[in-house]
């Protein structure tokens, strides 16, 4: 029986170095035996950290541009859910904030007391 070769984590250090290294490398089949990694892994990690879908998973009938596009507007979609999502928290804030200045309102009109007691240390306070 033959051997089986044992899996090994590699880095994203490690790869973006093995990249770099193809860039200049005339023999990519000699760098990956260097390495004792297949030869297609290499062109996985390129694929990967230059944002690409490897070739096995492109869809050929989208251009290079539409995928831009579609992950720009994917990212437009992100930035407007969170900018709901602060419109909403910004929105209670304020409903919030005017309940109590009305409420404030209320009790000087009416002359009733303030919400909160006075402190122990009452006038003496040697804060002036």
């Amino acid at each position: 029986m033959g051997k089986k070769a044992k899996w090994r984590r590699h880095t994203l250090e490690f790869k973006r170095q093995v990249v770099e290294r193809m860039k200049t490398c005339q023999n990519v089949h000699e760098l990956a035996r260097e390495l004792k990694v297949q030869r297609k892994l290499l062109y996985t990690w390129k694929y990967q950290l230059e944002g690409r879908p490897e070739p096995r998973h492109v869809n050929l009938a989208i251009t290079a541009e539409d995928r831009k596009d579609k992950r720009h507007g994917e990212e437009i979609a992100k930035l407007k859910a969170a900018l709901a999502d602060k419109t909403l928290e910004n929105d209670f804030i304020r409903s919030a904030l005017l309940r109590v200045k009305e409420a404030r309102q209320k009790n000087t009109e009416t002359g009733a007391s303030a919400s909160t007691t006075s402190s122990s240390r009452g006038r003496k306070s040697k804060a002036r």
